[in-house]
């Protein structure tokens, strides 16, 4: 059985900070949380990202915060997982242990800025322009610090969050997915993967919650509780990321990537994707 979620960062007990470098075919694809808050750069790869109710897409360059539990997953596109491919997946990531600074972050003056970053548990949010090209020059030099060379950096990256006003932009709802339990933990990713990998699919309600081990009804309750969306929506938002990325990425025409995603009918292709996009996909493409 699938199991989320209680991912153990590897770090010693009074680390406040540390680096780590992803790289492989394709990223962690399960759905997982950790008490810690994360940076992360995407340096190479794409794919989907998905977080509580949001549902969009990463790419190089992208830079994502995530706060204390907040369960995510950065879901590789499928030609990563081919066996014969050549291409990689790489990321830069911090992970800030608040835990380790004990009481000083309430005792010392020049620390009371990071108490605000207790408030993002649950939460993602992307961080963009000026304040994202920042924070990259800054990352780039973690793996070659140390002792308080590291610990200056860090502080650093942390005052550029500080200062990013409209830089940062909240992607979840807040409090959807805030810590959730081993169990429910399990349950959704079952669910997240069993809609992933069938999202190009017809997929019944009845099938989603057997995925689920839970009756139709339950089912929709818990779902809606968690995404803010019902199952349906969430499947459409799902496959208009990804036609998202057939309109960028090749010279498909629209129907035919309408039906490559999973929509039977062009119309209603068309009126989904400016409902969740605010554009035609002629608009998105040119």
């Amino acid at each position: 059985m699938a199991k989320i979620i209680s991912f153990q960062v590897p770090k010693s007990q009074k680390e406040f900070v540390r680096f780590q470098i992803d790289r492989g075919r394709f990223f962690y694809d399960k759905l997982h949380q950790h008490p810690l808050l994360q940076l992360t750069v995407i340096l190479e790869g794409k794919g989907q990202f998905l977080s509580g109710d949001y549902v969009g897409r990463f790419q190089a360059g992208d830079v994502f915060f995530l706060g204390e539990n907040a369960p995510h997953v950065f879901r590789s596109d499928p030609e990563f997982f081919e066996s014969e491919t050549k291409l990689w997946s790489v990321g830069n990531t911090i992970f800030f242990d608040f835990a380790a600074l004990g009481n000083a972050i309430d005792e010392v003056d020049e620390l009371q800025p990071l108490k605000q970053f207790r408030g993002f548990e649950g939460l993602c949010l992307q961080l963009s322009g000026h304040s994202a090209d920042l924070a990259k020059e800054f990352l780039k030099q973690f793996g070659k610090s140390e002792g308080l060379e590291r610990l200056q950096l860090a502080f650093r990256i942390l005052s550029i969050l500080d200062r990013a006003g409209g830089d940062l932009t909240q992607l979840n709802a807040s409090m959807l997915m805030r810590g959730l339990s081993e169990k429910d933990g399990s349950r959704m990713n079952r669910i997240m993967q069993f809609l992933i990998e069938n999202r190009f699919q017809k997929i019944s309600l009845e099938q989603a919650a057997a995925a689920a081990n839970l009756s139709k009804e339950a089912f929709c309750r818990f779902f809606k509780l968690r995404t803010r969306k019902t199952f349906t929506q969430y499947v459409i938002q799902l496959r208009i990321t990804e036609a998202q990325k057939l309109l960028q990425e090749t010279e498909m025409n629209i129907s035919e990537i309408a039906y490559q995603v999973g929509f039977e009918n062009l119309s209603y292709f068309n009126r989904s994707f400016k409902s969740a996009v605010g554009i035609s996909p002629r608009e998105f493409r040119s």
